[in-house]
């Protein structure tokens, strides 16, 4: 039985919103007005465990809140919409854990920290996974056994979703086009990065899978791999922990250029004339931009493209280098609003068949709208 719950049509219904963001390496806390605003936030770094003592600090300056809304990144097949926070949605998101390990125990750990502040507030639960919901079958299904499929839930879920919701939203907002008929291709990219293909307001599309380590390359993760290639390290003497060990924390960017994987930095290495840095960059834009035509193909074309998340949002040149090819979609930037734009705004040629846009990560207002929502 699916979990579902009607999203906000109404953006400043309801009153103030507590949002737990817990990340893998960070907690972000903000509180959300009615109309949307972000009036309070803090960034906790977070290497092993959920700090809190920083949550029970940040509540009591936060002021009166009437709800709180969490994000969760995994909540598999069950869970289609945001859920009402009670012990039965939270053992089902327990039950989730193996599929997202990084995430899944700190947003559980959030959990605790909020209930155990603030036991007498509403809580709600907003799935990543959950705007990925209708993926068709053919994007979805993973060409394996059936039976495997049944009993595993085996199945390319999506992540980055409420990221992804936001973006498409705000792009429309940013550009007068109707998000009713737009062909959308959201890239978010940041630590974690995923490109998604939205259609109408629906998701068709999207480059993770079923777990966060499909797709594009990422900070510490490779993205897309052969499969034959794991198998292969397994019998030739890579453990098994070794290997899941690599494939979330030391591999990817962090494995081409050292850093952490921290695109700042290498891209400073790659001004320097830094090879190992020049080479990470490239694999990392065009990765990007084979998956964007991609995406525009699930749609049979492309009307408008955004960039959100830290890197998205912040690194001109990346986006330059992960457009460069794409003039046959219709994608044309404009050189110096490229270069000037780090928040909401549009960065396409004037007259560009492509509308391309630069949307200010929302994931913590998509949190509270959908918060509201639920919560009535």
């Amino acid at each position: 039985m699916s979990v579902e719950a009607t999203r906000s049509t109404n953006a400043g219904a309801g009153g103030r919103v507590l949002v737990v963001n817990a990340g893998s390496s960070s907690l972000k806390l903000s509180v959300v007005d009615p109309d949307d605003t972000i009036v309070r936030t803090s960034n906790v770094s977070c290497a092993d465990t959920i700090p809190s003592a920083a949550i029970a600090e940040f509540v009591r300056s936060a002021g009166s809140v009437e709800a709180v809304g969490h994000r969760i990144v995994h909540g598999g097949a069950d869970f289609t919409g945001p859920a009402r926070l009670d012990p039965q949605v939270y053992a089902r998101i327990a039950a989730l854990r193996p599929l997202a390990p990084l995430h899944q125990d700190r947003a559980i750990a959030g959990i605790d920290a909020l209930h155990e502040l603030c036991p007498e507030l509403p809580a709600v639960a907003c799935f990543d996974t959950a705007f990925h919901h209708t993926l068709p079958a053919e994007a979805s299904t993973y060409a394996l056994p059936e039976a495997w499929r049944a009993e595993w839930g085996l199945r390319r879920y999506g992540f980055h979703g409420l990221s992804h919701a936001y973006a498409s939203a705000r792009a429309c907002e940013l550009t007068g086009t109707d998000p009713a008929s737009a062909r959308v291709v959201t890239c978010h990219l940041g630590a974690g990065a995923s490109l998604a293909a939205i259609r109408g307001g629906s998701c068709v599309d999207t480059t993770m899978g079923f777990t966060p380590t499909e797709g594009l390359v990422m900070a510490t993760r490779a993205g897309d791999l052969d499969p034959g290639m794991l198998v292969w390290l397994l019998r030739n003497g890579v453990e098994l922990d070794d290997l899941e060990q690599v494939l979330e924390h030391g591999a990817g960017l962090s494995a081409l250029a050292g850093h952490g994987g921290d695109m700042r930095a290498i891209r400073a290495d790659a001004d320097a004339g830094d090879p190992r840095a020049r080479l990470a960059r490239g694999i990392y834009a065009y990765r990007v931009r084979t998956r964007i035509a991609a995406m525009a193909a699930a749609m049979g074309g492309l009307d408008v493209l955004v960039f959100t998340g830290g890197v998205g949002e912040h690194d001109d040149t990346l986006r330059t280098e992960a457009v460069a090819e794409l003039g046959f979609l219709g994608v044309r930037l404009h050189a110096e609003a490229n270069a000037a734009t780090r928040a909401d705004g549009e960065i396409g040629e004037a007259g560009a068949r492509v509308r391309t846009v630069v949307v200010t990560a929302g994931e913590d207002v998509c949190i509270a709208r959908e918060t509201r929502a639920t919560v009535g």
